[in-house]
């Protein structure tokens, strides 16, 4: 079992930028994949970006490409997002994920309960 708990949403003018975190606790989350996932009201949850065990590699949604730098400190057990240049359709609810998964497109097994990014014009 791997408990996510994210942090770090808020109210931010575009422009702006935020950092997301996620902290992971439980069963060597060190060990797993990690994504973000994000989900404005009345839409699906998409993928955001994703990040694997080690840090290595990282991919992203073509959509916020440029903006969105995922990463990790597996010595917090803690993963980010950097998000800069917030656009008023960046709000939603931001949820991370962990994955046991070793090749992306990765299948999540475990989420946190999302923290509410709003992005004013």
């Amino acid at each position: 079992q791997v408990q996510l708990v994210e942090s770090g949403g808020g109210l931010v003018q575009a422009g702006g930028s935020l950092q997301l975190s996620c902290a992971a606790s439980g069963r060597t989350p060190s060990r797993y994949a990690m994504g973000w996932f994000r989900q404005a009201p009345g839409k699906e949850r998409d993928f955001v970006a994703a990040i694997d065990w080690r840090g290595d590699s990282t991919f992203y949604a073509d959509s916020v490409k440029g903006r969105f730098t995922i990463s990790r400190d597996n010595a917090k057990n803690t993963v980010y997002l950097q998000i800069n240049r917030l656009k008023p359709e960046d709000t939603a609810v931001y949820y991370c994920a962990a994955s046991s998964s070793k090749i992306h497109p990765y299948v999540y097994e475990y989420w946190g309960q999302g923290t509410q990014v709003t992005v004013s014009p």
